[in-house]
């Protein structure tokens, strides 16, 4: 009988009384903590360490949080939660444009972190997991097109040849997809793809849509897949 593995969860911060007091946090919470604090040294802790999620500060000397976001997303399929002390939106939009799952601005509440971690874990590392099924939830092949969503194996194909999509790219996908001709609002997209109990900004979602669209090739100003209600949210289109 296999035992589930305990989450493991990458700290990187170059301050190292902040990645101390969130290892401690991360400890308590029964979880599996590896502490780097630079971005060469994350790097190659995750490929030794495998972690499940890495919380990643933005500012870190050298090769900077953007860059090492960059360089995970080539080697493992782990979630990313980027830490940043800056106001800038475009440091986010940037963070999250490389591949980050979500961020938290500095200074912040442990506790919330904590939070966040633990719904991360609470979802599937890769759009390609094998997610088991049942007869009661077997799961569904959404067809649009040419555009084919596979729930249960997490694949997605367009034209008959494979998109590499994220977790939450995947699950904004499907959520989408399993509610055709209707409007989802931001709220509701977030609600129905991070966790009910997720405090971020839902402007998240306009970044993951837009990278959904790049890896789809759907014109945003002529979409075939998924449209934008102004002041509203998003609704699946008919892929024609």
């Amino acid at each position: 009988m296999h035992t589930a593995r305990i989450g493991r969860i990458l700290v990187v911060d170059d301050e190292a009384d902040l990645a101390r007091l969130i290892e401690g946090y991360l400890r308590k919470a029964g979880l599996d903590v590896a502490v780097r604090h630079d971005g060469t040294e994350a790097v190659a802790a995750v490929r030794s360490f495998d972690p499940d999620v890495v919380v990643l500060d933005l500012g870190l000397p050298g090769i900077d949080g953007i860059e090492v976001c960059r360089q995970v997303r080539t080697l493992s399929d782990c979630h990313v939660l980027m830490l940043t002390a800056r106001d800038d939106e475009i440091d986010k939009i940037i963070g999250l444009s490389v591949g980050a799952d979500d961020y938290v601005t500095k200074p912040f509440s442990p506790r919330e972190l904590v939070a966040r971690v633990q719904a991360m874990l609470r979802r599937a590392r890769t759009s390609n997991a094998e997610v088991p099924t049942t007869p009661e939830s077997p799961g569904q092949k959404l067809v649009i097109e040419d555009l084919v969503v596979d729930e249960a194996a997490r694949r997605v194909q367009l034209g008959g040849e494979s998109v590499a999509l994220t977790r939450i790219e995947f699950d904004l996908l499907v959520s989408l997809a399993t509610h055709p001709h209707q409007v989802l609002s931001r709220a509701q997209l977030v609600e129905l793809v991070w966790d009910t109990a997720w405090t971020g900004e839902d402007h998240l979602v306009d970044v993951h849509i837009g990278r959904i669209r790049k890896k789809l090739n759907d014109d945003a100003s002529d979409p075939r897949f998924i449209h934008t209600i102004r002041g509203v949210g998003y609704r699946m289109g008919t892929g024609r």
